[in-house]
Parts: C-alpha cells; structure tokens; sequence
C-alpha cells in the first residue's frame, strides 16, 4: 500500500519523503494508517454484538426491524381543530379527521395538517392592525351605487377553512381569491342598491347578499373556505362631496320631519272629524225617529178621538173643550167670577198654588174682574 511501501519511489523510501516524513528539511509526524483505522473500528463494532449476528438470520432480523421502523412512521396525529391532508407523490388523494390516522411511509405519501377552527380576517378598502383602520385604500372603497351616485366603502370578511384540501390544491393564493370575490361581490351588491337605502336601513341586507354571493362563488370554485361573517366598518360619500352631501341629507331629513308632521295632524284630525259626523248623523236619525214617532202617536190619537167622536158627539166635544181649556189654562193666574144676579162679581179666593211645594212665593189674592 502507498502508506506502507518502502520502495524508492514511495513518500518514505530514499532521499523522496512526503509531507509527513521526514525530508530534507529535518523529521516530522509519521502519517496514520487508515486501514489499521479501519480495521481496530470494525473489531470494536463487532466486539459488541453477538456472535454470528452478521450471518444470513441477523441480516433478515435487521431488514425487518428497519421496514417496522419505516411502516411505524406513517402513523400521525391529527389535532381537533386540523385536517389531515394526505398526499401520494405529492397529489391530494384524501382528508382525514381529528385523531390518529395513518398514511403510506414516506416518501411515498406525506400528510399536511393545517388549523381549520381559526377564523381570519380579510380587510378591503383600507390597510390597518386588527379593531382599527389605518390608510385608506380609494381604488378598493370607491363603488358605483345604483343610482349612480359614489359611495365610500370599508369593510371586513371573516373565513375559515371548510375543507383543507379544496383550500390547499383548488385555487392559488386562496387570502388573494377570498379578497378578490369579497371585493366583487360588495361592487355588485351596491350596484344593485340605492344610495339612501345603502347609508340608511339597508347596510344589514347589504351584508347578508354580499355574503350569500361571495359563498356561492367560492362554492363554485371549490375553495374549501367559509364566509363567516361580513362586517361593513364606514359607509360614506367621498370625501370630496361628503359637505354637499351632509347638507342634503339635512334637507331631506327637514323634509321628512314636515310630512310626519303633517301626517300627525291628518291622522288627528280625520278622525275626529269621522267622529263628529257620525255623531251628527246618529243625532239626525234620533230627531227623524222622534219626529215620525210623535206624529204616528198624534195620528193615533186623533184617530181615537175621531172615533169616539163618531159615537157620543156632545160629551166628545165637550170633553175636548175642557181638555183643551185645561191645557192652556194650565200655569196661568185665573180669576173666577160669579155671574148670579146676587153675585158681587170678584170673589176672593185661597192662593191654593202658593201653598204647593215649589208654588209661587207671591200668588195674587185677587185678580181684577173681567
């Protein structure tokens, strides 16, 4: 061996020494031997194991052993809030639930296990930290409403994964998709609103299209991914007109207190006057049945006095002439005179009214004579 040769022309042999030998220069370290090396670690190993483990049965032992190891290897665990992705050469094949699981030995198939609890965020129409908003981003918050008004617009969606491995291998850049579809959707649902509507009342209505829409294309892309919740932060005219446009919102605002105003007074006002009428109606049907009722009774009794009229003329009439005397004689201060031949004409009489309860206080004792 080079390391061994004594010859001439080896690195220790004559007057031609290597770098470790000694040269003309003077003596140096002797080179080591690398096959005794060798050698001396092999014995050691051996020296450890039994005898005869290298034979035919130690080999197959050994094999066995590594190919457990390597089998053992493909048992992983999935946590409860992941999705076990298995891949076979690097293709999708199959998602596994919380818990333990198995899968090929590597390299033949790998496992991915990412969190599918976690619930992110995704800001559009301005660049901030989370709970606050930051720099506005004009390109991303100006939208066209229906009425071809501009209104100024940020807002927030929030995600999960649903699936992992439609979200990992179906689309590409998933945040970058879920971003783009948010910011699409919003455009036309606004698109589809008026601008009153938008600032008003219909923010909540315009959340829930805006989140049925983005769900219903991430669906149709497969994405594996949740809409959770989209929350509108600033809904607002440009800053340009914002001014102007304060002011008409005032003027609307004036207008609308006016006609609930007036709407206040017609719906006072109108029913009393409802009221009123009916009263005066039901007052006239009361004075019309009162009148038909006394006219039928005066008929009736006209009728019957007729009748006995017919039968006893004399005694009729002269029943009808007291009767009549004595209604219109009836509260009036009467003098009663006598028409004998031995009469002194005025005769004093008992104010016999003034003794009556609720009588005349001062009833004449006498009245002149007729």
């Amino acid at each position: 061996m080079p390391w061994n040769n004594q010859g001439g022309g080896g690195w220790q042999g004559g007057g031609n020494r290597g770098p470790w030998g000694q040269g003309p220069r003077g003596g140096g370290p002797q080179p080591p031997n690398l096959e005794e090396l060798l050698k001396k670690g092999q014995d050691q190993f051996r020296s450890l194991l039994p005898g005869g483990f290298w034979g035919g049965r130690g080999l197959l032992i050994g094999a066995l052993v590594i190919v457990a190891i390597w089998v053992a290897s493909g048992l992983y665990r999935v946590l409860p809030d992941e999705q076990g992705v298995v891949l076979r050469f690097g293709a999708w094949t199959k998602t596994t639930q919380p818990g333990l699981n198995y899968h090929l030995p590597y390299p033949i198939e790998t496992v991915l296990t990412p969190k599918v609890t976690r619930v992110s965020r995704i800001d559009i129409g301005f660049i901030g930290g989370e709970g606050q908003r930051g720099r506005d981003v004009v390109e991303e918050s100006l939208m066209l409403t229906g009425d071809e008004n501009i209104v100024d617009i940020d807002f927030s969606v929030f995600w999960l994964i649903k699936d992992a491995g439609q979200y990992l291998f179906n689309i590409e850049k998933p945040e970058n998709t879920i971003k783009a579809v948010a910011e699409s959707a919003m455009r036309e649902v606004i698109g589809k609103n008026q601008i009153q509507r938008i600032l008003t009342e219909g923010r909540q209505p315009v959340e829930q299209a805006t989140l049925k829409l983005m769900q219903d294309v991430l669906n149709s892309y497969k994405a594996g991914v949740q809409i959770t919740q989209v929350n509108l932060l600033k809904v607002d005219p440009p800053a340009t007109v914002i001014d102007a446009f304060r002011d008409v919102q005032a003027a609307k605002a004036d207008k609308e207190r006016a006609q609930n105003e007036a709407e206040a007074y017609r719906n006072d006002i109108i029913p009393r006057a409802r009221g009123d009428a009916v009263k005066l109606v039901q007052q006239a049907e009361a004075y019309k049945q009162q009148v038909v009722a006394n006219a039928q009774g005066e008929a009736a009794r006209f009728l019957s006095i007729y009748n006995q009229y017919r039968l006893a003329k004399d005694v009729t009439a002269r029943r009808m002439y007291l009767e009549t005397m004595e209604e219109v004689m009836r509260g009036m201060n009467k003098v009663v005179i006598d028409s004998s031949k031995n009469s002194q004409g005025v005769l004093p009489y008992v104010p016999l009214p003034s003794l009556q309860p609720g009588g005349a206080a001062s009833a004449p004792a006498k009245a002149g004579a007729k």
